[in-house]
């Protein structure tokens, strides 16, 4: 067990790297839900093996053993180290917990705050503008969009509860910086963010940061091909990619100078992450992945690495199992 059980705890390390390398290869949303696969299950196997670990050493307590039915020097003798081990592992896990506690009330006061600071009614849907641009943008089914009287530009999807859309917050300052065009390019983005509730994505590479350092490698190239998805889709909604690159440029400069201040840092925006990288990206024809033989290597490598984690956190259970069984059974031990 101790071999198998320590193999999600470096795998990481391996993994990160390549799925990053192999993102980069990919179309965006391809990308994006790659980056996410890979974290959900190294983190899943982070979690089994610290858990394994502290269990392991807690059948050594002679409290669990007499519970339990266990041969006590059969263990000892079996696992010497275990208790060592355990002993990390249930501190590791309670760190764990406290982080992943403090990034949940952080991120639900960050919510809070921002709905907080919305009209009190959904949605706000904002009178006939002069020039006639914005209200031929909305659109019926579509997530509601509020919009803030507020000179500050800044827009985004603020994510709604357990089972709603949520909404698209802009401020009447932002829809001043872009044309008509352009306002329809920056919804259609956070329409996209909202559809595919990128949010949810967000937040796993939040948790996952916090569980092991190889995973908090991952939250900004995820964050990045989660914009990019979104870009993708407000070019195809408006059919003109130099048009969404200019959306997303205007924004972004016109959110520099004075954004609002209650936005949460995990709702996604068009004017957030690496914006030059992104224009670049719009202003090239749709990208065409031709997969080559360095991305096959790289594609096989990542699913290797993630195979070997669900595999060796599935023999460290397994081990552990017949573990208790054979303390259980040992000759001359009377339940």
């Amino acid at each position: 067990m101790m071999l198998a059980v320590w193999a999600p705890l470096l795998l990481p390390f391996l993994a990160a790297p390549l799925a990053r390398r192999l993102a980069d290869a990919l179309p965006p949303r391809a990308a994006a839900l790659t980056l996410a696969g890979t974290t959900a299950v190294l983190a899943v196997g982070t979690l089994c093996s610290l858990g394994l670990l502290a269990v392991a050493g807690l059948l050594q307590l002679p409290p669990v053993a007499a519970v339990g039915h266990l041969s006590l020097p059969w263990l000892t003798a079996a696992a010497p180290d275990a208790p060592f081990a355990a002993a990390a592992a249930g501190v590791a896990l309670l760190v764990l917990t406290a982080l992943a506690v403090r990034t949940a009330r952080r991120r639900r006061r960050e919510l809070r705050a921002a709905r907080a600071a919305l009209p009190p009614h959904a949605p706000v849907r904002p009178p006939r503008s002069p020039r006639g641009l914005l209200a031929s943008l909305l659109q019926p089914g579509e997530p509601p969009l509020t919009v803030l009287d507020d000179e500050r530009a800044d827009a985004f999807a603020l994510p709604g509860h357990l089972h709603e859309t949520g909404r698209i917050v802009v401020t009447s300052g932002m829809l001043r910086a872009l044309d008509g065009p352009e306002r329809a390019a920056l919804l259609a983005h956070e329409r996209a963010h909202l559809t595919a509730r990128h949010h949810l994505y967000l937040a796993l590479a939040e948790h996952a940061a916090d569980l092991h350092p190889a995973l908090r490698t991952l939250r900004s190239p995820l964050g990045y091909h989660l914009e990019r998805w979104a870009d993708e889709s407000a070019a195809t909604h408006v059919g003109d990619r130099t048009v969404t690159a200019r959306a997303v440029g205007r924004a972004a400069l016109a959110a520099s100078r004075a954004p609002w201040p209650a936005r949460p840092r995990l709702a996604p925006a068009a004017h957030s992450g690496p914006v030059p990288r992104r224009v670049a990206a719009l202003l090239h024809p749709r990208p065409t992945p031709r997969p080559t033989p360095r991305h096959r290597a790289t594609t096989l490598a990542l699913a290797a690495c993630l195979t070997l984690t669900t595999a060796a956190t599935l023999e460290a259970t397994a081990d552990l199992h017949h573990t208790v069984e054979a303390a259980q059974y040992t000759p001359g031990h009377h339940h």
